[in-house]
């Protein structure tokens, strides 16, 4: 995948989840996007030879809402 096709599944992607987050945890927009941009899970997502981005965005959050409860998360297998 060339990186302007990677960027821009991440700008539609990313959005998805902030929203997830900020109405799962009843956070605002910004501190929604602060918590996903420090996870894990965004760590691995960014980079593109990880290829977690094939993932939906509930996929993701799920991933998401699991380290922020466990400290940890699973990647399914379909990646």
């Amino acid at each position: 995948m060339t990186q302007e096709k990677f960027e821009a599944v991440m700008i539609l992607l990313v959005p998805k989840v902030v929203q997830m987050i900020a109405e799962s945890y009843s956070y605002d927009e910004m501190t929604a996007s602060k918590e996903f941009y420090g996870s894990k899970v965004y760590a691995i997502l960014e980079q593109e030879d990880t290829k977690l981005w094939h993932l939906s965005a509930p996929a993701i959050f799920s991933m998401f809402d699991s380290e922020k409860k466990t400290g940890s998360f699973d990647i399914p297998e379909e990646v």
